[in-house]
């Protein structure tokens, strides 16, 4: 127990003292507390940078529409080569469009990445095109262009070979990342590969500035198709907006939370054990039971507020380190969620430490001088 003033207690440095009076477990204590931290803004962060990830690529191809067959998911890994690639030459007669680009996605079962098979002209056609670093492209059926953050999570270099859905391709170009996809090799290898043929994904479309009619145009046309415009597209690439991944991240808020509420319980409840005696003199010499009930919240508070400091730093230098090794994998972590993490640390905390802070407040000083 530290030294003990006779004129004024101060309470924050008291409970300073008495975490430093046993470090290995308050210590601990802050690192499970960081772990809460940690484990939220990851998850978090990997949900959140994955939606949006997904969402600029797509919205990085220049459409201003897309159109998925029936009962399609906005997670275009699952999207089946249902279309008949027919549907693209309708969309294209429909006044107010001006461009039609089919995609056949088909998804590497290597590493789970998702391939575009195109027809690179009208796929060009609908932006500025691609912004080559190096290489040129696809000239030949087994050519393929890779993003420069694939190239680089894959040591890749123009003209090296590079397997793709099980089959060998020769890396033709390397462009800026942010169209679509992080491989792209040709519509008709990809429907021979796929065993897809005259088949498609979806179709992304460009409209000649009114949006809204182009796309009810095309509802008209395509009455069961799932017809989006980029604008609502990218609304769904948030985690508040898919009702699948709330459920997955309440999870582990309530999760981390859980961690906290139960360290600091344990962890407050020892320290009262430990003190019963201390505990005798503060109320000796005129400490309420208020007073002995705010002292140990403050400890917990420490507690807490180290292990948030501890856990947004462990998240960030993972982050930073996850994207060194695997420049493709997206990470994205907002303000509000650093701080709803740390808020909800602090009131775990806060719960978990009211029992032993009650039980504190409640000892007799007479019996708890006399406690061995």
């Amino acid at each position: 127990m530290a030294e003990i003033p006779t004129k004024r207690i101060n309470g924050w440095h008291l409970a300073w003292s008495n975490l430093q009076a046993r470090p290995l477990r308050s210590v601990l204590s802050v690192v499970a507390i960081s772990l809460q931290v940690f484990l939220i803004l990851l998850i978090v962060g990997l949900t959140s940078g994955i939606l949006a990830d997904m969402g600029e690529r797509a919205e990085g191809v220049g459409a201003d529409i897309m159109v998925q067959p029936p009962n399609s998911s906005v997670f275009f890994a699952f999207s089946s080569a249902v279309m008949q690639e027919s549907v693209a030459k309708q969309i294209a007669s429909v006044p107010g469009v001006d461009e039609v680009a089919p995609i056949l996605i088909v998804v590497d079962t290597a590493n789970l990445g998702v391939v575009y098979g195109i027809d690179e002209p009208r796929f060009e056609g609908l932006s500025k095109g691609f912004r080559f670093i190096s290489g040129h492209g696809l000239e030949q059926p087994n050519d393929a262009i890779a993003d420069d953050l694939a190239a680089r999570s894959r040591h890749l270099h123009v003209g090296d070979s590079v397997a793709l859905l099980n089959h060998p391709f020769h890396l033709a170009g390397i462009v800026m990342h942010g169209k679509g996809a992080r491989f792209f090799i040709p519509l008709r290898t990809a429907q021979d590969i796929a065993g897809a043929d005259n088949r498609v994904s979806m179709v992304y479309v460009r409209s000649r500035g009114n949006t809204e009619t182009a796309r009810a145009a095309i509802v008209n046309l395509l009455p069961n198709y799932r017809v989006r415009s980029m604008a609502e597209y990218m609304s769904l690439m948030t985690s508040s907006n898919l009702p699948e991944l709330k459920p997955f991240i309440r999870a582990f808020v309530m999760l981390g939370a859980g961690i906290s509420f139960l360290v600091v319980l344990l962890t407050m409840h020892t320290i009262v054990l430990e003190r019963t005696r201390e505990i005798g003199i503060l109320k000796a010499l005129g400490s309420t039971r208020l007073g002995v009930l705010r002292q140990i919240e403050v400890e917990a508070g420490f507690i807490a507020v180290l292990g948030a400091i501890l856990g947004v730093g462990i998240t960030f230098g993972t982050k930073a380190l996850l994207h060194y090794i695997s420049p493709t994998l997206q990470i994205r972590i907002g303000s509000d969620w650093v701080a709803k993490a740390t808020l909800l640390a602090l009131v775990a905390s806060a719960i978990g430490a009211l029992y032993p802070a009650f039980r504190a407040a409640q000892a007799d000083p007479i019996e708890a001088l006399a406690y061995e």
